[in-house]
């Protein structure tokens, strides 16, 4: 059997999980959008479930419901029908046991770095002590060796920066599940690959326990990151073509990763689904 047919064959077969390694259930989810010309129809039949410590990318063409999907794991988008299950219970909104990093950063700019880290630890983690609270801001911004930054505001730094803390405030408030919405689609391709690594950092410091979910437009940032590779097809009514798994041994070497063939043949196969005709369902 080629190494083609094998990653096929994986695509296709479902692997059963018991349901104490479970983080992310995903159930005949369809998402809809009142318009002025009737329902939009976002993602339909969505049928996917994620592993405790596992990193999946949502990848897929523009408009294809890559942060809709998201968003119903968030709790920040409401289902219209099926149901989302997260850490085994139902989501029916935002909850401190997910963290969510956008593309904007979304830092309050008239706080420093520490502030906003200190902000969302605060109002998350509210049993610590002030004290407790002060260790887990600093172990953060020196994760992500932004100490010497803490007194900062968000407009005094780079784009780079402002994603670390960013993650940083994610990682602090310790959600087991951390979603990543085309968190580096705007930095570029140096500073991208430099917080590819800081990220699997903290993920290896957590032992690896905490699931994340990316989306992404970047093939390359896909694979480098994930063990599986969503693809989804265009919209309306968008559902998974196919999901890719990525045979690649942990950790992972920036140079020399992209020459495995392991690499190759994942990045040949989701270059071919994404140039592919997709369909449109009606």
């Amino acid at each position: 059997m080629n190494p083609n047919t094998e990653i096929l064959t994986e695509t296709i077969q479902e692997i059963a999980t018991p349901s104490d390694k479970i983080s992310i259930e995903i159930k005949n989810l369809t998402v809809s959008f009142d318009t002025p010309k009737g329902d939009y129809i976002a993602v339909k039949d969505i049928d996917l479930t994620i592993k405790k410590g596992e990193i999946v990318a949502l990848i897929g063409h523009s408009g294809c419901g890559k942060s809709t999907l998201m968003g119903t794991v968030s709790g920040m988008t409401k289902v219209t029908q099926g149901e989302v299950l997260a850490n085994g219970k139902k989501v029916t909104g935002p909850g401190p046991d997910r963290g969510i990093v956008f593309q904007n950063y979304s830092l309050l700019p008239w706080l420093t770095v520490y502030q906003n880290i200190y902000e969302a630890v605060d109002s998350v983690l509210k049993d610590k002590t002030t004290a407790e609270k002060r260790e887990i801001v600093e172990k953060n911004l020196a994760m992500v060796k932004l100490w010497e930054h803490k007194d900062k505001l968000p407009g005094q730094l780079s784009g780079g920066m402002k994603q670390r803390v960013a993650i940083s405030r994610a990682f602090a408030i310790n959600p087991s599940i951390l979603l990543l919405d085309e968190p580096f689609g705007a930095l570029d391709a140096l500073t991208k690959s430099t917080m590819h690594i800081e990220l699997l950092k903290l993920w290896n410091l957590d032992n690896r326990e905490k699931t994340i979910v990316i989306v992404t437009h970047d093939i390359d940032e896909a694979i480098f990151l994930s063990d599986r590779v969503v693809v989804m097809n265009n919209g309306p009514a968008a559902t998974i073509k196919e999901i890719v798994p990525i045979h690649l041994a942990r950790p992972r070497n920036k140079k020399d990763v992209v020459h495995e063939e392991n690499y190759m043949i994942a990045h040949d196969r989701l270059m071919g689904l994404l140039l592919d005709k997709f369909s449109i369902h009606d």
